[in-house]
């Protein structure tokens, strides 16, 4: 996945920018964004915070950490029943 140019915290700014009363064609513009990447940013992050954010992240992090370890166990569950299989 390609890494966005702002941190999680600027693409709250940003939004918190929209949300104090600036236009959305001007925001996009200072920060140099899409409509669509803001409309995309505003789905992801909308009413977010900060804090609140990170965890998310964290949260993401440990789950996909956490999907990795159950393959590479399912992995070396296949392989023992199929060493199983063929000893028979």
């Amino acid at each position: 996945m390609k890494q966005s140019r702002f941190t999680q915290a600027q693409i709250i700014g940003i939004l918190k920018e929209q949300e104090g009363g600036s236009p959305t064609a001007e925001v996009c513009r200072k920060h140099g964004i899409s409509s669509a990447t803001f409309y995309k940013y505003k789905a992801w992050f909308g009413g977010m915070d900060v804090s609140e954010a990170q965890r998310l992240k964290a949260l993401e992090d440990e789950n996909a950490k956490l999907k990795k370890l159950l393959a590479e166990a399912m992995l070396d569950l296949a392989v023992l029943k199929d060493v199983a299989a063929k000893k028979m």
